[in-house]
């Protein structure tokens, strides 16, 4: 059973096993997260949960054994999480994986603050169950995607959950039995459509949240004897027969216990990337592209342009001209590249002010029905290990540039560094003191909720 095998490697993972290069990406992750959902809490959606978290809870002190939330104060680690995780997921710019589909950082750091919090942990153990996270939630997705994504499911509101209630086993410390329980618990729980991703709704940050609030739930269900189906990932009525059917027919053609074996272990978290623009991620390659092809133009009219995009066929999909939110601009690949043709940079303060500013968004409306999407065979083939995009500009109907951007930035072959995603936060959160941040470099030896009250104010 695949729960079984999952238990089998969170339990018996040490901190001493962990080879240095994961340790450092697991820092930098931390970092990238920090600065996303510090920022993020500040989104529409992040001050609508607030608002009703507090509603519902009422409000507390540090001293109440409660726990950070970004910005905002302390509440109980249950609810503390659950915001967090919206926080971390309201931008669009938290960290990710190609294959598994999933934005691992919005749930897995959330409950691994939290319970660390609770329990006066040190970043050694914080360290340790994040990585597992990582791994499982990973692992997990490479199984179930694509087809579990085709299906309709948003891997980081459904995977997510395991992968939240992996964190929260490894910090309490649980036996083999309460680890397959909640693991299996966070299985039926497990949920998140990507209607509301493409409808462009607020419904996508609550995925995250919500993997998180479940992932900690299961965490204590299954820590106090609530049991859960141990065959709920791969049985007949399990997570992959009814979420992912064709993945679980490609299972029966693998020894499945030689798989996990070779897979678990790996570190995926190395092979992660993190975003440097806050839109969805299958835009970022045609970004990237654009970017490229106008640092060659020396005089450029937008007024006499037409650009063509050929890419993959998920990336043309995400072809709405006519974005009426923030979270459908974010999706929009032809405002994407509109945005960036007229003000040279896609700054998330200049995304707000593009639904104040009707002549703004008119002039880029306009300048968004210019770019033509097509869907490239040659280019869909290459994915999902490549999200290649080819971008033509063509200027007064004579003069072509073109670029092809296979690997966008911020993939493990085309990174951010350290000093990027430090200037990330910067960028993000300007009124904060960046000295603090300097602990992370030694985040083994620190006690996690001494480092996170920074963040609570």
């Amino acid at each position: 059973m695949m729960i079984e095998e999952f238990s089998k490697f969170i339990f018996d993972l040490k901190y001493s096993e962990i080879d240095n290069e994961t340790i450092e990406k697991a820092k930098l992750c931390f970092l990238d997260f920090l600065a996303v959902s510090y920022r993020g809490s500040s989104a529409k959606s992040s001050k609508i949960a607030i608002k009703t978290i507090k509603e519902l809870t009422g409000n507390g002190t540090p001293e109440d054994n409660l726990a950070t939330i970004m910005t905002n104060g302390y509440s109980r680690p249950l609810y503390a999480s659950f915001l967090n995780g919206i926080f971390a997921h309201s931008l669009d710019l938290d960290d990710g994986h190609n294959i598994a589909q999933i934005h691992p950082g919005s749930v897995v750091f959330p409950p691994a603050i939290a319970i660390s919090q609770m329990m006066g942990l040190n970043g050694e153990k914080f360290l340790e169950s994040i990585i597992c996270g990582y791994e499982i939630g990973i692992v997990l997705g490479k199984i179930a995607n694509p087809h579990h994504r085709n299906q309709g499911f948003h891997s980081t509101g459904t995977i997510g959950t395991i992968a939240s209630g992996t964190t929260v086993s490894k910090l309490l410390n649980l036996n083999l039995d309460q680890m397959t329980n909640v693991l299996s618990l966070c299985g039926t729980v497990s949920s998140g459509l990507l209607e509301s991703d493409h409808a462009g709704t607020m419904g996508k940050h609550l995925h995250a949240g919500n993997s998180v609030y479940n992932g900690v739930l299961c965490g204590f269900l299954g820590k106090n004897g609530f049991t859960g189906a141990e065959s709920i990932i791969e049985g007949n009525e399990g997570f992959l027969n009814g979420m992912a059917a064709k993945a679980l027919e490609n299972l029966k053609s693998l020894n499945l216990n030689s798989y996990l074996m070779n897979e678990l272990g790996k570190f995926h978290i190395k092979d992660v990337y993190l975003k440097k623009y806050p839109f969805c991620r299958h835009l970022h390659s045609s970004i990237d592209s654009i970017i490229a092809i106008k640092k060659r133009i020396s005089n450029f009219n937008i007024n006499s342009i037409e650009c063509v995009i050929e890419t993959y066929k998920i990336a043309s999909e995400h072809d709405l001209y006519n974005p009426k939110t923030l979270e459908q601009l974010k999706q929009s690949l032809p405002f994407a590249i509109a945005i960036y043709l007229m003000l040279n940079e896609l700054k998330l303060t200049d995304l707000n002010k593009i639904f104040v500013d009707k002549q703004l968004y008119s002039k880029i409306k306009n300048l968004s029905d210019k770019v033509k999407i097509i869907c490239n065979k040659e280019l869909d083939d290459l994915f999902p290990n490549k999200r290649a995009s080819k971008v033509t500009i063509t200027l007064n109907n004579t003069e072509k540039f073109q670029h092809i951007t296979y690997t966008p930035i911020g993939e493990k072959e085309n990174p951010l560094s350290k000093e990027d995603i430090l200037n990330k936060f910067k960028t993000l959160n300007p009124n904060f003191n960046y000295e603090h941040l300097q602990q992370i470099n030694n985040l083994e030896t620190i006690n996690i909720n001494d480092f996170m009250k920074k963040f609570g104010k």
